[in-house]
């Protein structure tokens, strides 16, 4: 972490299929939702498909708007999204659209994939990430390296489902076209194993001429110390949270979304909540459930702030409540300062018994948000 806003992109039949067996490419959508995905292009720093699209398929991979590529140019950006590609083996074909349109282009792949696509002589930078294919690696060197904070993912299927197994994609574009393709041979938009990270949050529904745009996020928190799209879209909303609390001088603005393992949230809290002028975000959360409640154990706390090791108003500080409910994740934007309590450390106390602890880079200062008056 930090790796870019990961957009996945599809097209699929009623019966899931991204396209069927004939030889030429079924054409899922129409002329507005191109359209609509030439915009999409065009507010992106890059787009990625896998080897298979591109044997598949042969695309340019291009934003076709003059006005669009215009734009991206007083912009301060190259007209055309950096176009990536992943292949494990570098068997890919020298001749091909991918290579000869738009702008830049990198190829994601392994120690032998680079030696074999610089021997074919490739038209791309060769990004070997070792022994095998790793996406977490793909995606910091996009962020690191490339400067990419948004990536929009093309397809196919095999990439899709990678990516949304992995946790790694922050949303689901996904266009519904009226038509079956019933062909039990041809590709689907998710492969074996499918996805199983819980329910997807709708977040919009458009239609467009005759096909229906559904957008989700997932909701899914990680499990152990990696961490996961979902993670961002809570931890988010635990620092929006914290714009709920009624004003203080003297205690910290604070929000958390306490969350189960597969994506339902069981109980949200700020900080002086209610008619209770000194309680916490975490523990104004941990109230509103069963204590005996068999989801705590694999739930994860977000909270805009460090949960606190120590405090003068209550016996418990909220770290021992966490530790107390069985809750053995916590996701956190900022770390405590001395402004009131000196050398802090909640994440401390937690991980000394076993609780995983992220602290996700890109939210402190949304976290500190509520509290500037205070630093």
């Amino acid at each position: 972490m930090p790796y870019p806003y990961v957009l996945l992109s599809a097209a699929v039949s009623l019966d899931g299929y991204l396209d069927d067996t004939t030889p030429e490419r079924l054409l899922l959508s129409g002329r507005a939702d191109f359209d609509r995905v030439d915009e999409v292009r065009a507010s992106v720093d890059a787009i990625l498909i896998g080897a298979g699209t591109i044997r598949a398929d042969n695309p340019r991979l291009l934003v076709n708007s003059p006005e669009r590529r215009a734009a991206r140019v007083a912009a301060g950006l190259p007209p055309y999204p950096l176009k990536v590609t992943v292949s494990a083996s570098g068997e890919l074909d020298p001749a091909a659209n991918f290579w000869h349109t738009g702008g830049e282009k990198a190829v994601y792949t392994t120690e032998k994939g680079a030696e074999r696509i610089r021997a074919l002589g490739i038209a791309a930078e060769a990004v070997p990430l070792g022994p095998e294919l790793d996406w977490r690696r793909l995606l910091e060197h996009l962020h690191d390296v490339r400067g990419v904070q948004r990536l929009m993912v093309e397809g196919g299927g095999t990439v899709h489902t990678q990516l949304l197994r992995q946790g790694l994609a922050d949303e689901l574009q996904l266009v519904l076209a009226p038509l079956f393709v019933g062909d039990p041979r041809a590709p689907r938009l998710f492969g074996p194993g499918g996805y199983q990270g819980g329910r997807l949050r709708l977040v919009e529904t458009r239609r467009i001429e005759d096909v229906v745009l559904n957008r989700y996020e997932p909701t899914a928190p990680g499990a152990g110390p990696l961490p996961v799209a979902a993670d961002r879209h809570w931890l988010a909303l635990a620092c929006a949270l914290a714009a709920d609390c009624p004003p203080s001088r003297t205690a910290f603005s604070v929000g958390a979304v306490i969350v189960a393992a597969d994506g339902t949230e069981l109980a949200r809290g700020h900080s002086r909540e209610g008619d209770d002028p000194v309680v916490h975000a975490e523990e104004a959360a941990l109230a509103k459930l069963d204590p005996a409640d068999a989801r705590l154990p694999t739930a994860t706390v977000y909270s805009s702030l460090e949960p606190c090791a120590r405090r003068s108003s209550r016996p418990a500080p909220c770290a021992r409540l966490i530790l107390d409910a069985g809750v053995r994740r916590v996701v956190t934007a900022w770390r405590e300062p001395n402004t009131f309590v000196t050398d802090a450390d909640g994440t401390g106390l937690l991980t000394a018994q076993g609780v995983d602890v992220l602290v996700l880079p890109g939210y402190e200062e949304r976290a500190k948000g509520p509290n500037r008056h205070l630093l």
